[in-house]
């Protein structure tokens, strides 16, 4: 297997993907933009090394990350040279194991995505499936076992060579702060192999509740099971954890588990709402849940908050990627009321900027006549004692720069955006995913 690993062409393909992945250096300092030239004078040595049985990785380089809850997350960036042989590795592994994984597991797979998993997810609550067992796996990338993880590596990858280089890499120390520090569980979030290996853990999961033949949806390490009863479900979540904690040794985080209903329920930042037909409960529709939002603002705020240096143009065009960026994730959500009244929102924002940017009465004077304003409002309105805030809510603003100005200078409604894309609303909602053999 190893030399299927450091094919040329197996080589080539991780390294075009360590490319588009770009990321930050690791703890020799080489960055991505380098990594090519570092292969051509190296490449020989590394791949004498693989065969030998004697390459060493890097360290990796330990980030911490804020998470939206005010926490941080602990990220581990291996080096690029470390990146792109995990590239390499998990391409050649990874065809061994995809034809093993079952159907409902979504994350991190070829032609498989979370819009697919939180539809399989609406699926099942319509078709009456509504007592759900939310399980949160408490660090789930910090608590995995090397030694049954590797037992699981052993049953299709019989090479020595890359099994040793996988475990080094899961051995591999992790610099914090400049300290380095021993690691006996846990992949690092932030290497290629990662996801694979998560994959290859939480299988034994899907085959167990396979086997059981209850409804799930699996996307990583976010998992749900999905029940008619209360009984039913109870059960359901009583099973997983024990096999949880005594086949798999994962930890479950029990403030954050529990047995939902559809309206308490959020699935990998979608929730659920009912809808009524002659006043009764039909069926549940697809809603943006109170966290996708939120974060949607927040990163809103940072682009058009007044103090950000950025000229008119940059910030059109950062919000514009990020606008696209949200929609096409939450497109199945039905959202256009919220959207309506978000827009007005940053149009306010967008105004407000413009309105610090002209600074002085002066010059608020002149641009406001340029937008059409006779010279006796102009005056007044420039020598105005009211907030910025406040001005760009009032008709100083909102007559002038207008939704017309606004988009010949390249903003686009998010409403808007969204119409675009609703028409694919009316494609099947889920396709039952085909076993193919590779």
């Amino acid at each position: 297997m190893i030399e299927q690993v450091l094919n040329r062409r197996n080589v080539t393909l991780a390294y075009r993907k360590a490319l588009s992945n770009k990321g930050s250096a690791g703890i020799d300092g080489i960055k991505v933009s380098e990594l090519y030239a570092h292969l051509t004078n190296n490449r020989q040595q590394i791949e004498t090394e693989i065969r030998q049985g004697k390459y060493l990785p890097k360290p990796i380089l330990g980030v911490e990350i804020p998470k939206s809850n005010g926490k941080t997350r602990l990220l581990g960036i291996p080096t690029v040279t470390d990146r792109l042989l995990q590239q390499a590795v998990g391409q050649v592994i990874a065809i061994k194991f995809e034809v093993e994984f079952e159907d409902y597991s979504f994350g991190f797979r070829p032609n498989r995505n979370a819009q697919q998993a939180v539809l399989k997810a609406q699926d099942y609550i319509n078709s009456g499936y509504q007592h759900i067992v939310d399980i949160d796996l408490k660090n789930f990338f910090d608590e995995v076992d090397h030694c049954i993880l590797l037992q699981l590596l052993y049953r299709k990858v019989k090479c020595p060579i890359t099994l040793r280089l996988i475990r080094k890499w899961l051995r591999a120390p992790i610099e914090i702060n400049g300290k380095l520090t021993k690691r006996r569980k846990g992949v690092p979030q932030g290497s290629p192999l990662s996801p694979l290996l998560s994959n290859i853990m939480l299988n034994e999961l899907d085959k167990e509740l396979d086997r059981q033949g209850l409804r799930y949806v699996r996307y990583a390490d976010d998992f749900s099971i999905y029940a008619k009863s209360n009984y039913a479900a109870r059960k359901a979540g009583n099973e997983a954890f024990l096999f949880l904690k005594n086949k798999l040794k994962l930890p479950i985080n029990r403030e954050k588990s529990g047995i939902r209903k559809p309206v308490n329920f959020t699935i990998l930042g979608y929730g659920f709402v009912p809808t009524y037909v002659k006043g009764e409960k039909s069926k549940y529709q697809l809603v943006v849940s109170e966290k996708g939002w939120k974060s949607l603002k927040q990163k809103i705020k940072i682009i058009t908050r007044k103090t950000t240096p950025a000229t008119f143009d940059e910030r059109i065009k950062k919000l514009n990627e990020i606008q696209r960026g949200w929609l096409g994730y939450f497109r199945m959500a039905s959202i256009q009321g919220k959207l309506k009244e978000l827009d007005g929102w940053v149009r306010n924002r967008l105004r407000y900027c413009i309105w610090k940017h002209w600074k002085k009465p002066e010059r608020k004077r002149k641009n406001l006549i340029r937008l059409g304003v006779d010279p006796d409002h102009a005056y007044q309105w420039s020598r105005t004692r009211m907030g910025g805030w406040a001005v760009a809510q009032s008709p100083i603003l909102i007559t002038t720069i207008t939704l017309d100005r606004l988009s010949k200078r390249g903003y686009m409604a998010m409403l808007l955006l969204y119409e675009k894309i609703a028409p694919h609303l009316n494609e099947p909602l889920y396709t039952r995913p085909v076993r193919t053999v590779v």
